[in-house]
């Protein structure tokens, strides 16, 4: 229960920080690659994209721990692995981003959401 309530606690914080860069606030070299320091429309709308996405992972990952009822059947406990995968994924890129604060900020960040995911998926 206590990694998928620190994982979504974290993905509630990285909406926010996404929430900012869709309304310019000037944080962009810690986020898709670090080219721009305001995001452009079309990043922002990824950013945007981005929320609803950690709005999903987190209702998965609080499914799979029991603390909501929201998915069918074992579909939070397969989705909970893809998760998993999908911040794994997350380390590898943010760790090859030309942008240096990209790097040294979400590459640890995404791997410590891997490890909570890890956990939950255990669990």
């Amino acid at each position: 229960m206590v990694p998928a309530l620190l994982l979504a606690l974290l993905l509630a914080l990285l909406a926010l920080f996404q929430l900012g860069l869709v309304f310019g606030a000037p944080l962009g070299r810690f986020a898709w690659g670090g080219e721009h320091r305001v995001l452009p429309p079309k990043l922002r709308v990824g950013s945007a994209v981005s929320i609803a996405i950690y709005a999903l992972i987190a209702l998965i990952v609080l499914d799979r721990a029991g603390q909501v009822d929201v998915f069918p059947g074992s579909f939070s406990t397969v989705a909970t692995w893809v998760v998993f995968g999908y911040f794994v994924l997350g380390v590898g890129m943010n760790a090859i981003s030309r942008s240096k604060p990209e790097r040294y900020t979400m590459a640890p960040v995404s791997a410590v959401l891997a490890v909570l995911a890890l956990l939950v998926g255990l669990g």
